[in-house]
Formats: structure tokens, sequence, C-alpha cells
């Protein structure tokens, strides 16, 4: 069996966006990327991924609590 490895920073041009709320710069998910992380949820939920699915699932959430902890870091010291 062939492990999949999906790394966060594949989605750095695509996936990535900066919005300005309240005067913070926070990291968001694009469009494109937030429904992919939805479709693959969906799927999850139904016991329907595959193992790349599986591993790209691991990735955008790995890279959503960075998001969230830049942002949560920025907020703290704005």
């Amino acid at each position: 069996m062939t492990t999949v490895v999906i790394k966060p920073s594949s989605w750095l041009t695509e996936g990535i966006r900066v919005e300005r709320v309240n005067n913070l710069n926070l990291f968001k998910f694009t469009e494109q990327l937030g429904l992919r992380m939805q479709e693959l949820l969906d799927k999850k939920k139904a016991d329907l991924l595959t193992p790349s699915e599986t591993a790209e699932l691991e990735a955008i959430g790995e890279l959503d609590t960075i998001f969230s902890y830049i942002n949560a870091i920025n907020a703290s010291q704005s």
C-alpha cells in the first residue's frame, strides 16, 4: 500500500487569500478551497473517502489549524 501525502503548501497560490477584517489581515481559504473542504467532509461523513482524499482533507485541516493560530496571534497583537 502506498502512502499518499499532500503538503498544505500546495495550496499557497490558489487556495489562500488575505481578507481585511476590522483592521486585521486574516488568512482565509478561497471559495474554491472552502468548497473542496466541504465536499471532502461530506464524503467522509458518508464513509466514501479514498485514501488520496483522506490525505487531502488532512492537509486542508492542517492548513486550517495554521491559519487559526496565525489569525489568533494577529488579533491578540492589535
